[in-house]
């Protein structure tokens, strides 16, 4: 890897394309291309409303900058504001961590995670949580070495498509 600079930033809307990008990427990565409905209008509608206060949702990227000056968006971290009842108290959900492969291994991942973290601790929130795929080994040791343990006592449902109009029609 060319000498580079990096650093963190919260996303602004001009970052829109290159966070698009990532979940392109990553849905490529999770073995699942043709999984992702998101637009460029989808994420500025959900990232950044029209009042920033009602934003439910957040992004964080993660840039290089090459001894040319050339900077680019090869890393990103978005997350949403959670509750939990057993602590009375908010967390963090992880939605989607993703580095590009050339930059894994210089420290932006648990750069983002250790953001996160940050928020977590200065708004007193209770938790950093995440989902991470049972096949995705580089993915779980890494979490598991900055001291994240499974949740596995837990099963993730989920109510999408026909089934959640079904049963939305009930009420």
């Amino acid at each position: 890897m060319p000498d580079t600079a990096q650093r963190l930033r919260d996303a602004t809307p001009d970052d829109v394309p290159a966070i698009l990008r990532l979940i392109q990427e990553l849905a490529d990565y999770e073995r699942a291309p043709d999984a992702v409905e998101a637009t460029e209008a989808h994420l500025h509608t959900a990232l950044f409303p029209p009042d920033p206060a009602t934003a439910r949702s957040h992004a964080i990227v993660a840039e290089v900058t090459d001894s040319g000056g050339n900077t680019q968006i090869v890393g990103m971290a978005v997350w949403y504001v959670t509750f939990s009842t057993w602590l009375g108290r908010h967390g963090v959900w992880l939605e989607d961590l993703f580095v590009q492969p050339a930059h894994r291994g210089s420290g932006l991942g648990t750069a983002l995670l250790a953001r996160l973290a940050q928020i977590c601790v200065e708004r007193d929130y209770g938790r950093l949580e995440w989902w991470v795929l049972n096949w995705n080994e580089p993915s779980i040791g890494f979490y598991r070495s900055l001291g994240a343990a499974p949740q596995d006592e837990w099963t993730v449902f989920r109510l999408d498509g026909d089934a959640l109009t079904a049963l939305a029609a009930r009420s």
